[in-house]
């Protein structure tokens, strides 16, 4: 049973980890996430070291708070604060006064709370990084099941070799990669726009550029005959990522949906629906 991270992150693949995960290749010895966003990958594979890695310095910031404090005192931070404001899933008032002491003295529990009770649980910056999430109003809450995903995920977050990085991917030194190293990227994708690489949110933007960066850093990689795989999608709404399918062609491009496998679908067919692929590097 796959561990499901407790933050509900835009482009989470948990629902993909069982055809994902076993392309992996296998033993990895550093595993890098380079875009570890929710960490639904991440604190699921198999490594000697997990190199989890975002340019959100937030998400990073929590999941250190989660890997050096023990389980129980979390929670118990976490059933505190709730209790202090007085959450629920009607309490407005609370909700909007626990995110404004969060803006003014960032704490990670806080913002673990405030994912738990925002609108559909989402992490959203303004422009200024001030969390401004709106309140899930009879919709979010933090529950049972939360509690659970939450539980499994700090007991797996203490138990592996887990080491934290807050860099942009053109940042990351991959020089210190070997054989048998295993770098996973799932970034923004370029035809599908997320709150979180609109370029409106504090944070860099998505564009053709950075799409052409990572791909040319990836192709460095595999010079160095160290294996990679790339999360991605190549037809989205109508939309179609033509210089993505270009530059896979040279690697090995696995289908999550079957349908589309030999590409050989009508273009009605194709606006309605996303076509998402796995490139490795690999066989």
């Amino acid at each position: 049973m796959f561990i499901k991270s407790p933050m509900n992150y835009i482009g989470g693949k948990y629902s993909l980890l069982k055809e994902i995960l076993p392309l992996f290749p296998k033993p990895i010895n550093t595993f890098v996430d380079l875009f570890a966003g929710g960490l639904n990958v991440g604190i699921n594979v198999e490594a000697k070291r997990i190199i989890v890695n975002d340019q959100i310095n937030y998400l990073i910031d929590l999941y250190q708070y989660l890997n050096e404090n023990e389980t129980d005192k979390i929670i118990e931070e976490i059933e505190n604060i709730i209790n202090q404001y007085q959450l629920s899933m009607t309490n407005v008032e609370g909700y909007n006064q626990l995110r404004e002491d969060y803006n003014s003295n960032l704490s990670a529990e806080k913002l673990f709370v405030l994912t738990c009770y925002a609108f559909n649980h989402q992490i959203r910056f303004n422009n200024s990084q001030k969390f401004n999430t709106p309140f899930g109003k009879e919709r979010s809450s933090y529950n049972h099941k939360i509690k659970e995903n939450l539980i499994r995920f700090c007991d797996k977050l203490h138990d592996n070799n887990f080491e934290f990085s807050n860099r942009d991917f053109n940042e990351f030194d991959f020089s210190r990669l070997q054989k048998n190293d295993f770098v996973y990227c799932d970034p923004p994708y370029l035809i599908s726009n997320g709150s979180y690489n609109d370029g409106r949110r504090g944070f860099k933007n998505w564009t053709l550029t950075e799409e052409r960066q990572l791909q040319k850093i990836l192709d460095e990689l595999n010079d160095k005959g160290i294996q990679f795989a790339l999360s991605n999608v190549f037809y989205h709404k109508g939309n179609e990522n033509i210089e993505l399918i270009e530059w896979s062609k040279k690697y090995k491009i696995h289908y999550f949906n079957k349908t589309y496998k030999n590409c050989s679908y009508h273009l009605k067919d194709r606006e309605a629906k996303t076509v998402e692929v796995l490139i490795t590097n690999y066989e």
